[in-house]
């Protein structure tokens, strides 16, 4: 029986950033060994952007990489969907209070990160900037701080698993 990996990617609005860092995972996820093991997901910190679809520019920038995120429609992050996740990934540091907030300190302890977290060198600000306010480039700044970061958060995903299988084939010695 293989257990589903639950990943949820945070911002504000979800109309940018956590949909590109959802995008990009998911895309990564199926076509690695993980296919089929890993459930990604993506809300926002704020009710703001309710309903609406994802920001024509992310938009564009997913179907350049031939994602289409037509389906996409932002929400807010909800706390049992959060408490079920097993790693929860924020884009900036101001998503990291709310979220920690509804998964309480022991839960975020265990389960938060920044994306940039994962990168494969440290970054001095692991923070995502929102690129609503500017322009192309800001989406393409903000899609490359997250793809740098897709292959350790697999890595990341591919331990804990297998830290899981070892604690459940030790239990049942």
């Amino acid at each position: 029986m293989t257990l589903t990996y639950r990943i949820m990617t945070v911002c504000t609005g979800n109309i940018c950033r956590s949909p590109l860092a959802e995008y990009a995972l998911r895309e990564a996820v199926e076509t690695s060994d993980l296919a089929g093991q890993v459930e990604i997901t993506s809300a926002g910190t704020t009710g703001w952007e309710r309903g609406n679809p994802i920001d024509p520019r992310a938009g564009a920038l997913l179907r350049e990489h031939g994602i289409d995120p037509a389906g996409h429609r932002a929400r807010r992050m909800d706390r049992e969907e959060l408490q079920r996740a097993d790693l929860v990934l924020a884009l900036d540091h101001d998503h990291v209070g709310p979220i920690r907030e509804e998964l309480g300190a022991e839960r975020a302890e265990r389960t938060l990160h920044m994306v940039r977290d994962f990168a494969p060198e440290p970054v001095e600000d692991t923070g995502i900037r929102d690129p609503w306010y500017g322009d192309e480039s800001d989406f393409e700044l903000a899609w490359e701080q997250i793809a740098e970061a897709v292959d350790g958060i697999l890595e990341h995903v591919r331990a804990e698993r297998r830290q899981g299988q070892d604690a459940r084939e030790g239990a049942r010695r």
